[in-house]
């Protein structure tokens, strides 16, 4: 394994200041599930289970007429073993919540995870006191349908004009972003390098948070 440091690297869009938004939607837990032949990285826990089920040829009415049943056992198999699970947040996440906090920022989650399973993963990480509300995959299978209801969420709480930003380390992160005309900010703390980020054109790039952060010169 390569154990060669990361060079810090940032890029910010002309004019876009990352930290002076109303809200934030966070999707900050680097925990990775390995299945064959299946993209897992910025998709969702139904779209995820969907695609195993076809690859392993059952028939796709027999899932879809117990996926509500699937899911709960999902769920229930996750709660019980919820001890067992290692989260791994994105460097720098926890520091940037409270910097963000600090300046009175709406902050949600918008993960592909299902609900349940979600806030397991984000209470294991250490970082359920940050977030306030969250969007989840129960209902939307969907990347992008997931961050507008997400936004939503958001807009509700602060207000229709607010202006709302997704944080993830994906390429489909930045397209569910860009399809609802949302601004997003690329970390490239998961599988995805900066170089793989920045070439889909976020508003902003980072190696990491903490990155972020010192090239900004926020005010921790």
């Amino acid at each position: 394994m390569n154990s060669t440091p990361v060079q810090p690297r940032v890029e910010l869009s002309p004019g876009f200041e990352w930290d002076a938004q109303d809200a934030y939607l966070f999707d900050i837990t680097g925990f990775e599930v390995s299945l064959s032949g299946i993209l897992t990285a910025g998709s969702t826990d139904t779209a995820i289970l969907r695609e195993a089920c076809r690859q392993a040829g059952v028939p796709n009415q027999l899932v879809e007429e117990n996926l509500e049943a699937i899911l709960h056992a999902m769920c229930n198999g996750v709660a019980e073993r919820r001890h067992e699970m290692r989260v791994v947040p994105m460097p720098g996440v926890e520091e940037a919540l409270r910097h963000l906090a600090a300046r009175n920022k709406l902050l949600g989650v918008a993960t592909g995870n299902l609900e349940m399973i979600g806030w397991i993963k984000i209470e294991n990480a250490g970082l359920r006191e940050w977030f306030r509300f969250g969007g989840f995959s129960d209902h939307f299978p969907i990347r992008s349908e997931l961050i507008a209801q997400a936004a939503q969420k958001a807009r509700d709480l602060a207000g229709h004009d607010a202006t709302i930003c997704v944080v993830g380390d994906t390429p489909r992160d930045i397209e569910a972003a860009r399809a609802n005309g949302l601004p997003v900010i690329a970390v490239a703390t998961g599988r995805y390098t900066f170089d793989q980020l920045m070439h889909d054109r976020p508003d902003a790039c980072a190696t990491s948070l903490s990155d972020l952060m010192t090239h900004c010169g926020s005010r921790l």
